[in-house]
């Protein structure tokens, strides 16, 4: 079976960088192909509206909708209550609240600073009006992704709370996601996914209005659209099919790293990111031993294996120092530090979306019930981005109020300015209070 898998392991050093890890570490975060087809619907969506969304809807799910079942109706979100078990809505209602007590206690405050002269300057922040989650569906319902988007969504304040998954072919979608979409505050929950969801949030059509940002995370078809997008609205970040690093020693458990690596293997886009990174060879060979074995356990399916021959690599390195350095490279969504004294490690971590220290922090706990988003970045997006925030809801205002005094304090840095960028003018508008 460890033949059949073939789980890289591969040596590294700065020094001596390998090139099996220099390909490995080189992952798009667009893709050429996919930009061409969301390029192509995006356009259509823009020109035609709604008929465009159904006609994609059609090409890509197989659902055949018409315009007035995209949006999900009350009488379906009750129902969708009614299907839920019990189990699951405490264990929603549990999460939903760990998330928006995270999100409250990361909501930034309005603040100001006196001037010299009398006056004030400082910071306040606004709700946006009207948002879009994109909540992705494929091989399953990603419940917690709905809570994780709209619950940040409403705990910022935001009035209009779109929300867009696809459905099945009989134009269903999952009860217990739709539970989570009404549970985390969405006021609108239209039944499309892909390229055209995201047209149709960012350029508005006869039944879904325009809204202000989109944010959650996608495959390669929902990553290009919103990149293409970008400026018609506000967009979060790159976040795409799931990638986890793990920095361990010889103190981390084998069967341990090896279920975190394949928990963020399975999501089947097949194109997700698995690397251990360790300066233990021992460890390394007894991670590659438990993934095979675990992985036969489980009867693996083929979009697991894929990644895991593939997109799954156990680096081993001289120091911990080294290890480090290679995971900042690496720039993962998900980072986990299985180390002696983890949180002494803390400090040197510089890219990466979210963090999880300690033995006792597998990433799934961040994937459903700790609290912080779990949209974050992805394909090296670490080194330029940060996950997604309650703050991402909000528009920040500079505020400046100055007396009569502060103005005249600064008059003359306003001159030197307005004089070596050439703007008189500039210089005019402060100047003229002072000539009476």
């Amino acid at each position: 079976m460890t033949d059949t898998l073939n789980v890289r392991i591969a040596k590294w050093a700065p020094e001596t960088p390998s090139d099996v890890v220099t390909a490995f570490l080189e992952r798009p975060a667009f893709d050429p192909a996919a930009e061409e087809t969301a390029r192509e619907v995006l356009a259509q969506v823009r020109a035609r509206g709604d008929a465009a969304v159904l006609e994609a809807a059609a090409r890509f799910d197989g659902a055949e909708l018409s315009a007035d079942r995209l949006r999900v109706t009350s009488a379906e979100l009750l129902a969708a209550r009614q299907a839920t078990d019990r189990d699951f809505r405490t264990a929603a209602a549990e999460a939903h609240k760990r998330i928006a007590r995270f999100a409250g206690a990361g909501l930034r405050k309005d603040w100001t600073i006196s001037t010299q002269r009398g006056g004030a300057v400082g910071e306040q922040f606004v709700p946006f009006d009207r948002v879009g989650v994109y909540v992705p569906g494929g091989a399953a319902p990603l419940v917690s992704t709905a809570l994780m988007t709209a619950t940040l969504a409403k705990v910022a304040g935001v009035l209009e709370i779109v929300a867009c998954t696809p459905c099945d072919r009989d134009g269903r979608v999952d009860s217990n996601l739709l539970f989570a979409l009404d549970l985390a505050g969405a006021t609108e929950i239209f039944r499309i996914g892909g390229i055209q969801a995201v047209g149709a949030m960012a350029y508005g059509t006869e039944t879904i209005g325009q809204v202000q940002k989109i944010v959650g995370p996608g495959g390669p078809y929902v990553t290009a659209a919103k990149r293409l997008v970008y400026g018609e609205v506000a967009l979060d970040l790159v976040a795409g099919p799931s990638e986890i690093a793990i920095l361990a020693d010889e103190t981390a458990a084998p069967e341990h790293v090896a279920a975190d690596l394949i928990s963020q293997a399975e999501h089947g886009t097949g194109h997700e990111k698995a690397l251990l990174v360790t300066c233990s060879d021992k460890l390394a060979v007894s991670v590659h031993e438990e993934i095979a074995r675990q992985t036969a356990e489980r009867q693996a399916e083929p979009a697991l294996m894929t990644v895991l021959r593939d997109g799954a690599l156990l680096a081993v390195v001289n120091t911990l120092d080294d290890g480090m350095e290679l995971c900042n490279r690496f720039a993962p969504e998900h980072l986990e530090i299985i180390v002696r004294e983890p949180k002494n490690w803390l400090k040197k971590v510089r890219c990466a979306g979210a963090v999880c220290v300690g033995p006792w922090t597998p990433v799934v706990v961040g994937d459903f019930a700790a609290g912080p988003s779990h949209v974050l970045p992805t394909g090296g997006a670490a080194r330029r981005f940060a996950g997604l925030s309650v703050d991402a809801f909000r528009r920040r205002h500079s505020i400046v109020c100055f007396t009569r005094a502060d103005l005249k304090d600064v008059l003359p840095v306003v001159e030197a300015f307005g004089r070596v960028e050439g703007l008189a003018a500039h210089v005019r508008s402060a100047a003229v209070r002072f000539e009476r």
